[in-house]
């Protein structure tokens, strides 16, 4: 998957950056890669967090579903910028990127008052049982 995106305002630390191409990484189903469409050498790497965070459940305003020009839910894409180190990675979740996902408009939102970490330990994704094992 390859999508254009455009954010509604550069992402925290990125300006002037808006535009951006999402890369899905080869065997890594849910894991892409953000990279700028003017500078090349600008990437963060991002979790769908439907697949990875399945609990996962920021609640976006009235507002900002607005500006993306959401209709509801389903069409709300949540990525989480992960930060790989030297003991793991964790993920933002006080910080989501929100995506239109027919539009490719996007916005990083920060959910003010709400208890999500800046800093999540990512743990493995648990796989799904195969029922024929048994």
């Amino acid at each position: 998957m390859t999508a254009t995106l455009s954010f509604l305002s550069p992402p925290p630390g990125l300006a002037p950056l808006t535009d951006f191409q999402l890369r899905e990484i080869t065997g890594a189903a849910g894991l892409f890669a953000l990279q700028s469409a003017v500078d090349l050498h600008t990437r963060l790497f991002v979790l769908d967090a439907s697949v990875y965070l399945p609990h996962y459940t920021p609640v976006i305003s009235d507002e900002h579903a607005r500006a993306l020009d959401l209709t509801g839910p389903e069409q709300a894409m949540v990525l989480v910028v992960t930060n790989p180190g030297e003991t793991g990675t964790t993920v933002n979740l006080m910080a989501p990127i929100v995506v239109n996902a027919d539009t490719g408009r996007c916005a990083q939102i920060i959910l003010d008052g709400q208890e999500w970490p800046l800093r999540a330990e990512l743990t493995p994704r648990a796989e799904p049982e195969d029922d024929t094992a048994r």
